[in-house]
């Protein structure tokens, strides 16, 4: 299977927090899957940890390494994507979330979220 893990849930994988349900930790770590983390993710946690709103347990410096010793490939954002964005209905108003949605319907990968919001695409989901 191939994952597309929203922020949160990267934040929770790679800080080991309980809120990460069993079934995602299960996915993210399987040999055989291959999980992204859209750059898209990478700019919002820069973003709120610059600001004071968000604080990583590790550090942002380290989150590269993180990344690749887990097999997480970065996932850039292409013109495709930005051309399924446009054409999404507004339900979720978050710019990030919008994004890591039309990457998974574009790119056909299954997002890894608890939130409910995504389920008004039709993008799949697993939690």
């Amino acid at each position: 299977m191939r994952y597309l893990l929203d922020t949160h849930t990267f934040i929770w994988f790679s800080e080991n927090d309980k809120l990460l349900s069993k079934k995602a930790a299960k996915e993210i770590t399987h040999i055989n899957n291959s999980c992204f983390l859209s750059i898209a993710s990478l700019w919002e946690i820069a973003i709120k940890s610059s600001n004071g709103k968000l604080d990583l347990k590790i550090p942002f410096q380290e989150i590269y390494s993180f990344l690749s010793a887990n097999n997480i490939t970065i996932l850039p954002v292409e013109m495709n994507d930005l051309y399924t964005l446009l054409a999404l209905e507004h339900f979720h108003k978050d710019p990030f979330d919008r994004i890591i949605i039309a990457q998974g319907i574009f790119q056909n990968l299954t997002v890894i979220t608890v939130d409910g919001n995504f389920r008004h695409y039709p993008v799949k989901c697993l939690w």
